[in-house]
Parts: structure tokens; sequence; C-alpha cells
């Protein structure tokens, strides 16, 4: 079976397997003829210039006999082999692709366009498998076994790297990397229908205004690409710090600083969390703090920080929709080692949180802005919410493509003052209702 062959048959596992000897044996040859030592010392790019020469010499040396398109593949998985991430290098440098699954050694899943699809690749066996997994984890001193069968990890260039392997994992070695995502502005995500410019005036206007927002969402729904968005328009000369598990934030602004977590070492010391990081940035003099996402304690210091002297501070919340946003919190927030009452809570996120931005992943893959409430209520008493805006989606058509429109509501009185006290106009597609009554108002318990 030639190459080619093999490589555009990849379901016959037999051939999988041979095409996988073809590499690792010329992988090893190409090992034997280089300087490792030199070789370190180059830029990457250099690096596989350079080994792509060798192999190339080595191919025209020993064979095989090849066409010109098969040679090159070849010499393309031999240095992938050698240099990155093997089989799964096509799919990183594929700018379509936001997210790889991995499923054992014969199942390889992406995203694309908000759709999982399963793609023709596949390792040629379980250990070739645990390689590639055993590269990514030392690129940042850990290591994953039995010992340690779970490990989260961010590659150089970013992507989020989560691994789980036998015997948690009882379908062999799972790997999802998740694509390091792209700075959009807000002009771009109106190209891209999760919002409009109605929305957008709104929105700047609250940023700017310093009202606190939370932007909330399911997994996978947008979250970090609208928190993101929305920072561009914080002006440039204040000081903004980001606390991330994992960096995502790509903030232009001149004055930032980024912290990001630390996790436990290979004697499971060391670790800095999210929460320590939002502690040390209030003794760092800031202007604004963005948490990229709050899950744990620290969600009861990103509270005190809003509603002590930090307005206009962004964070985002994994939750379902606005109402389910604020129970997660006060959730959160009783994770900390202080224990507080729930009514105590429900004061803290009454007077700390102004706005909540809902996303929503829809059934055609797309990402939109379902909702955006402002938090009514005031001290202990019970959350109400009040719907500035709403998308209505209508019944999906044949080509299972989500239509709808947004519904626009007026604006409570005082968040349309504070407003005009920063010098920001209201939107005349919600205007300003003239009393609570106008209001779309609801309970969220």
């Amino acid at each position: 079976m030639s190459l080619r062959a093999r490589v555009t048959a990849p379901e016959e596992s037999g051939g999988m397997r041979e095409d996988g000897h073809l590499v690792a044996v010329y992988r090893a040859k190409l090992l034997e003829e280089i300087d490792l030592a030199e070789m370190s010392a180059l830029a990457t790019a250099e690096r596989r210039a350079r080994l792509e020469r060798v192999l190339g010499h080595i191919i025209s040396r020993e064979g095989p006999v090849l066409s010109t398109a098969e040679r090159a593949q070849l010499i393309r998985r031999v240095v992938d082999e050698a240099l990155g991430l093997g089989v799964l290098e096509p799919l990183l440098e594929d700018a379509s692709v936001t997210e790889i699954m991995v499923n054992g050694p014969d199942q390889v899943y992406v995203e694309r366009g908000g759709r999982v699809e399963q793609v023709p690749v596949r390792f040629a066996s379980h250990d070739q498998l645990m390689q590639t997994i055993e590269r990514i984890v030392s690129t940042v001193n850990r290591r994953v076994d039995e010992a340690n069968p779970m490990v989260d990890a961010r590659l150089p260039s970013g992507e989020r790297v989560n691994v789980i392997i036998p015997p948690l994992s009882l379908t062999g070695a799972t790997l999802t990397i998740r694509r390091f995502p792209r700075s959009y502005t807000l002009q771009e995500l109106i190209g891209l229908g999760t919002l409009d410019e109605h929305m957008l005036m709104l929105l700047s206007g609250l940023v700017r205004a310093r009202f606190n927002v939370i932007v909330s969402g399911a997994t996978g729904s947008g979250k970090t690409t609208l928190l993101n968005a929305l920072s561009g328009l914080i002006p440039d000369g204040e000081r903004i710090i980001t606390v991330e598990d994992a960096a995502e934030l790509q903030l232009q602004q001149n004055h930032v600083i980024r912290l990001e977590t630390r996790p436990p070492n290979v004697e499971g010391k060391g670790r800095i969390t999210v929460r320590d990081l939002v502690r040390n940035s209030l003794r760092m003099r800031p202007d604004r703090i963005i948490v990229g996402e709050v899950r744990g304690g620290e969600t009861l210091d990103m509270l005190q920080a809003m509603s002590t002297g930090h307005d206009g501070s962004l964070a985002t919340v994994h939750a379902n929709s606005a109402e389910d946003a604020l129970m997660r919190l006060q959730t959160l927030a009783s994770m900390s080692e202080v224990k507080i009452p729930f009514e105590a809570l429900r004061d803290q996120i009454n007077s700390a949180v102004d706005c909540i931005v809902q996303l929503t992943r829809n059934a055609d893959g797309s990402r939109r802005i379902s909702e955006i409430v402002i938090l009514a209520s005031r001290g202990r008493e019970t959350y109400r919410i009040a719907t500035v805006c709403r998308f209505n989606a209508r019944p999906r058509d044949a080509d299972r493509v989500v239509h709808g429109q947004y519904a626009y509501f007026p604006l409570p009185r005082r968040i349309a003052e504070r407003l005009r006290l920063a010098s920001e106009p209201v939107p005349q597609a919600f205007g300003v209702a003239d009393s609570d009554e106008q209001l779309a108002t609801r309970e969220a318990k």
C-alpha cells in the first residue's frame, strides 16, 4: 500500500499502523543524524527547516521511492512528530478549528463554526497518543500518570489543554485542546449576529459609565470573546488588571497588568489560585478589575471590590440564564472560608452587580446575546431583574438556522440618570421608564 493510499484511507486500521511505523522509522533515523543541543538553540521555524532538509537527504539516500506529494507529506509528518504534536499539527494550523477533542487513539473530533464533527485523523497507537500528551504536559512542568491522571495545562501558543487517562477514562487517554480565541471587535460581533447596533450603544455607555457588568453563558457560548470586546471600550488612561485561570484576554490599552493562575508543581506545591490573584490585585491600585471567570471563593472578593470603589469591573460566570447567574454568584460567594448568611450575600450582589449580559449558543452553532438585564433589587430583598433587551427566536427553518429579532424595553430611571451624569446617551430604541410599573421586571428566587 502506498503512502498516499494509507493517508487517504485512514479508516483502514492496518494502513494506519503501517503508516505510523514508517513515520516512526524515519523519525528515529532523523534523530540519529541531528545534534539536539544545536537544534535547541535555533528558532522554531529555522529548526523545522533544518530538520526538513536533513530528512529529505535521508529519504533520497535510503528510499522509499515516493512521488513529490507523498515525499512532502512524509517529511511533514515525521517533522511534526519530532517537533510538534504529530497528527494534530495540521488541525492546530487550521484557523477554522476552535476545539480539538481526542477520544482515545482512534477518534478525533473538532469544532468548526460552533458544530462538532469527526475528522479522518487517528493516532497509530495508544503509545503514540500518550507520547503526544506527555510532550504537551512536559512543556508546563507537569506529568500525567496513574498517580496524576488528570491535568490542565496551556500550550506556549495559548491553547488550553485538558488530559484525563485510564483508569479514570474508560475510553482510553482523552485529550481536549481549546484554541486561543481570536480577538473580535464589537463591530465584528455585530457582523456575526452576536448583537446589534442598539445593544452596542447601550453596552458602550454602560462600560464607559463604569457599570459593573457580568457576562453569563454556558460553555462555548462566547463569554470570553464578548468580555474581550467589551474591554476595548475602557478608556486608555485607566489602570486595568486582568485575572484569569488561563490567559486569553487580549486588551489593547497601554496600562494593563495581566495575572494568571499557577497550578501546583509535580510535588503538589506552589499553586496560585484566582482568589489569590484577585486579593492581590486589590493592593495594586486598579481602576478596573477584569476576572476571566469566577468559579469559587474569589467571587466574594470580586463582589466586595465591585461595591467598594472599583466600579466598572467586568467578569464572566457559567450560567444558563440571568436568573441562574445570580444564584450561581451567590453559591460561589458562599464557597469562601468566610461564613456569610445568604441574606448578606444577596445584599452584596444587589450592591455590586449592575448588569448581566446573557449569551446563548444556538442549535445552528451561532452565538448571540439572548438577553440584557439590569439588577433592579436593592439591599437584602429578593432579586428583581429588569429586562432591557431580549432575543425572540422563531421556529427554525429547514436549513436549521436560528432566526428571530430583538425586543427592547425601557431602562430604569436611575440607570438613565447614571448614564446622563457620565455624558452617555440613552439609546432611543430603549427609552426610559416613567415608573417601576413600566419596567419588564421579574423575580429571580
